[in-house]
């Protein structure tokens, strides 16, 4: 699906997404990845859903975000509390949804010049 948005002109967006891939500026990025407006980090979470850590979840709080919008793939999981750990701790706001609302989520919030970031996981091939 194409996603559009104005006003984002020097900031990432999320321009696209498939079950495989997230388009952000239209640059093609597949697997699991983290999107901020000035960053990407790309090998998040490399087990998907099923493989989280809370050592994936580490590595946030220095990336600065007050919130994290966490997409599922394609439909929403909750993954268990005590991983979300260090973002409780770092007092970083977190919404679990499914992929397609994380990235439309974070479009918005993004534009707002909100510090969201948005962790994309994508479902194992089938």
């Amino acid at each position: 699906m194409k996603l559009n948005l104005d006003s984002t002109s020097g900031i990432n967006v999320i321009t696209g997404y498939g079950e495989n891939h997230v388009l952000v500026n239209k640059v093609r990025h597949d697997g699991n990845i983290i999107v901020l407006a000035d960053q990407l980090v790309p090998g998040w979470a490399p087990g998907g859903f099923a493989g989280l850590t809370e050592d994936d979840f580490t590595r946030v709080p220095p990336l600065r975000p007050a919130i994290m919008l966490i997409g599922t793939g394609q439909r929403q999981r909750f993954p268990k509390h005590a991983l979300l750990r260090p973002l409780i701790e770092a007092r970083i706001g977190f919404e679990i949804m499914d992929l397609a609302a994380a990235c439309r989520t974070y479009n918005i919030l993004v534009s707002e010049n909100r510090a969201v970031a948005v962790g994309l996981l994508f479902d194992p091939p089938a």
